[in-house]
């Protein structure tokens, strides 16, 4: 039986939350001490813990089926991989920093300048775009040291807190792009394969849509019902069941995080009364 190969980072933040997605899932992974290859013991799938660089090329060979990776890297590396879905998590900004004390803003200010980074491509397109004449200086990892021993005039570098641009004196004039977690495919993904592939994403989306909605009680008189439902931004309509208080009901609905105070505000408003918010583990629409 073929089983549907993932790549995900051996080590780090992105390994950490891959894994958790994996288990959201429900996907068991039997993996020892630092192997770098594990069977899943109840999906037909297989994981590789690669070198975080090393990923998009695994992708484009077709060495591995699919893969967790940040959308940074394959922006960086220019590779011919599909992106099927954003995870929502290890989300950072690819940004331009420069040291807190310097005269100037954006990316002119590196105009005839020197900057140091870990994503030369991604800087070098970024500075054609704005026709700027900077010097790149390649370093793999701390690259926040470089401005503090005079190597650059500032940095370009993957920010999430921005505490460590703050530790090292610097501060951020420039956001290049977003980034966060994909799920991203091989090119040459064999056909027989595509079926285990959409169950994987099937599951995944129920973990995704279920981390941002939320599941709410509340109630409500009956002569609200129609006012109250009319505000729920439901998947079908809410679930309304009598309470033993005569005149009153009970609504169950589910709300999007995005949405959520404003829509309790409304909720209030209307005369919902002892509002009950629940988490969702999954959610299969």
């Amino acid at each position: 039986m073929s089983k549907l190969k993932i790549a995900i980072q051996k080590s780090g933040r992105l390994n950490e939350d891959s894994l958790k997605l994996l288990k959201s899932c429900g996907i068991k992974i039997d993996n020892g001490r630092d192997q770098l290859k594990a069977p899943a013991t109840n999906f037909p799938m297989e994981v590789f813990f690669l070198r975080n660089s090393d990923i998009p090329q695994y992708l484009e060979d077709g060495i591995v089926d699919i893969a967790i990776v940040g959308e940074n890297l394959l922006i960086e590396q220019d590779k011919k991989i599909d992106i099927i879905s954003p995870l929502g998590f290890s989300k950072c900004r690819v940004s331009l920093a420069v040291p807190k004390d310097a005269n100037g803003e954006g990316v002119t200010f590196f105009e005839g300048k020197k900057i140091a980074t870990s994503y030369p491509n991604t800087v070098r397109k970024y500075l054609e775009k704005y026709n700027v004449n900077a010097e790149i200086h390649t370093i793999s990892g701390s690259v926040e040291i470089a401005p503090n021993i005079g190597l650059a005039d500032g940095i370009c570098d993957i920010v999430s807190t921005g505490s460590t641009l703050f530790k090292n004196g610097l501060k951020e004039t420039e956001v290049m792009f977003t980034s966060q977690a994909v799920l991203a495919a091989s090119p040459s993904l064999p056909t027989e394969k595509q079926q285990l592939l959409n169950k994987f994403i099937f599951r995944i989306e129920a973990v995704l849509k279920a981390k941002n909605t939320r599941y709410v009680l509340m109630n409500v008189p009956n002569d609200k019902i129609e006012e109250v439902s009319s505000i729920l931004p439901v998947l079908k309509s809410p679930t309304v069941m009598p309470l033993a208080e005569e005149g009153w009901s009970s609504l169950h609905s589910v709300i999007d995080e995005d949405q959520f105070w404003e829509v309790i505000d409304s909720l209030k408003e209307a005369g919902a009364e002892g509002i009950l918010i629940i988490p969702i583990d999954k959610m299969v629409a």
